[in-house]
């Protein structure tokens, strides 16, 4: 395959680097055949041989060449690997079977960079591979070759320091490597994949989130994001309505959340795109919650996937940040999900209108509705302390704020351990029969 870039085709640099004694291709096979640590020198070879390739050209000014796009980045860039990436040996030493498709992966983005002359073309480039990186799984996980998120989530870790030594090669300022590492993790994410057909009656957004708690356990899945990627782009007919869904993924970071990442990409959408339905997915406990009153604060002791801690706890609950300042409203909101209609979806496993939170003043009980609530300063929201509950409180003060009248709320997912297609897949038609479900107790929802 040949790769272009900027009108320069790939044939080039590949003579440019032999003429240096480098064969990445090479390395790339030696990679796979060796295992982790030669994966891992491959990897950082690329990375150098990147940063030593060509400066900008003179007279060439990339500050001005993207002073279109926005500065105030949502990912925060580093220079050097980050604590994700850093996982990747020991991801591909617990997980050898993706070693041979990140190999492929990163040798083809790495010819694609490096054939990259201007910021421009490097913003372009990018930006059209990370979606294509999307598609890609979108149809392997539909298509159950292979039924897997972790695939998705190992390859961006291992190709976002590609990208970033190429925009240091480029001579991108910090602001302008933070912006491309952003829309890197956008696309990559399906976050600027949020298309409609013209004939769709029914429209359904809805979120996952990327594996967690990697440090416990290397290997593991997160039947939210599986959920999203095999549902993303699917379109049917319900009782004579057209209906289509689309997905995103989201990251297990605070600081993303704390920047507004979530809002950023939400608002844009929920103003100009009448939904049917809007549901945030995560992994929980032994069955499925319907999460019924998300609280403002954080008070969980788990850590996010940078091993960053926000200082919260259940004795001294902290609201989540939104641009540099505590996020505003009510203690507790309370979702407009169409409970009795969803817990008819037959499958595997019970559904359960989860009203159990936990405040200062009272500890944990059953609440009946948002009046038992006045007054108490949250510790627990119905879907805990973590992002899980934050997803949901978010999107429902964003909608609350827009006067938007949208059945929404926050489905839990039964838990796996490791990796689990056959639990994950029960779990998956279990929710898309939900979804159906949802959509049939008001068939007119989204109709424009």
């Amino acid at each position: 395959m040949v790769f272009k870039c900027g009108g320069e085709a790939v044939g080039g640099l590949r003579q440019r680097l032999m003429q240096a004694n480098f064969k990445p291709f090479d390395l790339v096979r030696v990679a796979v055949g060796l295992g982790r640590l030669v994966g891992v020198a491959v990897l950082g070879l690329m990375s150098g041989v990147l940063l030593a390739q060509a400066t900008p050209a003179a007279g060439v000014n990339v500050a001005t060449e993207v002073s279109g796009l926005r500065e105030d980045a949502k990912v925060r860039e580093k220079s050097i690997s980050t604590v994700e990436e850093d996982r990747l040996p020991k991801a591909l030493s617990a997980m050898p079977e993706f070693r041979a498709q990140i190999g492929t992966l990163t040798a083809s983005w790495f010819a694609a960079l490096g054939a990259c002359h201007s910021a421009t073309d490097l913003f372009a480039t990018v930006e059209r591979q990370a979606l294509a990186l999307w598609h890609d799984h979108t149809a392997a996980v539909a298509d159950r070759t292979p039924f897997d998120d972790r695939v998705l989530y190992w390859q961006r870790l291992s190709l976002a320091p590609l990208v970033r030594a190429r925009a240091n090669a480029l001579g991108l300022s910090a602001d302008e490597r933070a912006v491309l590492i952003a829309r890197f993790e956008q696309a990559s994410r399906g976050q600027t994949d949020i298309h409609w057909h013209p004939s769709s009656d029914l429209k359904v957004l809805m979120t996952g989130f990327d594996p967690f708690s990697l440090d416990r356990r290397i290997d593991q899945s997160n039947p939210s994001g599986l959920i999203a990627l095999a549902l993303d782009g699917q379109r049917f007919e319900l009782e004579g309505y057209q209906v289509e869904i689309n997905a995103a993924l989201f990251p297990v970071r605070y600081g993303d959340f704390d920047a507004g990442v979530l809002e950023d990409w939400l608002e844009p959408i929920f103003q100009s795109t009448s939904l049917a339905l809007f549901l945030s997915v995560s992994m929980g406990r032994d069955q499925f919650d319907l999460e019924r009153f998300p609280g403002r604060r954080r008070s969980s002791a788990a850590l996010g996937n940078l091993r960053e801690h926000t200082g919260a706890s259940s004795s001294s609950p902290q609201p989540p940040g939104l641009r540099g300042q505590p996020i505003d409203g009510p203690e507790f909101v309370e979702f407009s999900l169409p409970v009795a209609a969803m817990q008819r979806a037959e499958g595997a496993f019970e559904i359960r209108d989860n009203k159990r939170v936990t405040t200062l003043e009272r500890g944990s009980f059953r609440a009946v509705g948002l009046s038992d609530l006045r007054g108490q300063t949250a510790v627990l929201g119905s879907g805990g302390g973590y992002l899980s509950n934050e997803i949901s409180y978010r999107t429902i003060r964003l909608a609350s704020n827009l006067n938007l009248d949208i059945p929404m709320g926050h489905i839990h997912t039964p838990s796996v351990l490791g990796h689990d297609p056959e639990r994950s897949n029960q779990m998956l038609k279990q929710v898309k029969a939900m979804i159906d479900r949802a959509l049939q107790a008001d068939k007119d929802f989204g109709r424009d």
